[in-house]
């Protein structure tokens, strides 16, 4: 016989397409500041959140890692890769999906695909810390790696911070053909460079998203000017880096979560008790940013479970009643709850 299942069954299943025809339904750079509007939201409430740093199985060719977090009524986690030996066999370096969960009953509210919305909360992140950290005024950004996540970066900082140029260098000059031509219907400025002398002249806002799973010096200290604000934001993992430790040795550093940061970011160069503010206490007003025009600022970002959560929660608000889910009958629901076996022997 067939049961139908339950309501309770069913949880909203956001595809990878169904993501890109939400995305594309709002328009990419309001997401793009709606994200950075709901992560702001949430650092503010910072201390409501349950935090740690991510789960994750290392080897030799990567991570796989489980970023969970709650902040008392809704639950949050994902799934993440970084493998950055995927891109030389055709295949994405960082994948992901997600999940929302009701505490109260802990049911799942949605399932999502989070490889698009990674891309589009890590932007958002950077965003948020450019907007809080860089020169007021800053119009010039350098783009340094123009992978996956580059044309994000670009994006965002010119929607929420108001950026008009961005120059970028890869070491392999097909990824920034590929970032240029993505570019040029988005009203900003393109210059790519052929050296990271000709990609950082000029500019005000550095931003570095790299993939190598090693300790790289991709910025020396004779690359980085005064007044200048660096965001580090390539894949990060225990002996992956791609600043010169003197370049953080001369900047007022900020992270998300310093327990993850120092394991995984730049500052995993540094003493373990090198000096850290915490992103979250200078948008909640507790602390300062950027306290004078010569200061280099850097953002370590490593990424932090909160952000998901901020963007899970996000797409969760908007797909009620529109076309871009489906349900999946996920959750074994009997009109008995003590009589799971008996549902089971009721579907044959």
């Amino acid at each position: 016989m067939t049961l139908e299942p339950s309501k309770l069954a069913m949880v909203p299943f956001v595809s990878v397409e169904n993501m890109m025809k939400f995305v594309h339904h709002i328009g990419i750079e309001r997401v793009l500041c709606d994200l950075a509007h709901e992560i702001e939201a949430d650092f503010k409430r910072w201390e409501l959140f349950d935090k740690t740093p991510r789960v994750g199985s290392h080897s030799d060719v990567g991570v796989i890692e489980l970023m969970p977090t709650s902040d008392g009524e809704m639950y949050g986690f994902k799934y993440v890769n970084g493998h950055p030996k995927n891109a030389g066999e055709g295949l994405q370096t960082v994948t992901a999906f997600g999940l929302l969960a009701d505490v109260y009953s802990g049911y799942p509210v949605m399932l999502s695909e989070m490889t698009v919305l990674t891309a589009l909360r890590t932007a958002a992140m950077s965003a948020v810390a450019t907007k809080a950290l860089a020169p007021k005024g800053a119009k010039i950004m350098a783009m340094i790696g123009n992978g996956a996540q580059s044309e994000f970066q670009c994006l965002a900082i010119k929607a929420y911070c108001g950026i008009e140029t961005v120059r970028l260098y890869d070491i392999d000059p097909a990824a920034t053909v590929k970032c240029a031509a993505n570019l040029t219907t988005t009203g900003l400025r393109v210059e790519p460079c052929s050296s990271i002398e000709e990609v950082v002249e000029g500019a005000q806002i550095i931003t570095t998203a790299t993939a190598d799973k090693d300790m790289q010096q991709i910025l020396t200290d004779n690359h980085v000017g005064a007044g200048v604000h660096i965001n580090a934001i390539g894949g990060d993992c225990p002996g992956k880096t791609e600043l010169h430790r003197d370049i953080v040795s001369r900047s007022t550093v900020f992270v998300e979560y310093p327990p993850q940061t120092r394991i995984e970011g730049e500052i995993q160069q540094m003493d373990p008790d090198h000096p850290v503010t915490e992103l979250w206490e200078v948008l909640a007003g507790k602390t300062n940013g950027r306290t004078s025009l010569n200061e280099v600022t850097l953002f370590d970002g490593v990424g932090f479970a909160i952000e998901d959560f901020s963007a899970l929660r996000y797409v969760h608000s908007w797909i009620k009643d529109t076309p871009y889910f489906d349900d999946l009958d996920m959750i074994a629901d009997p009109d008995d709850p003590r009589d799971l076996f008996g549902m089971l022997q009721r579907a044959k």
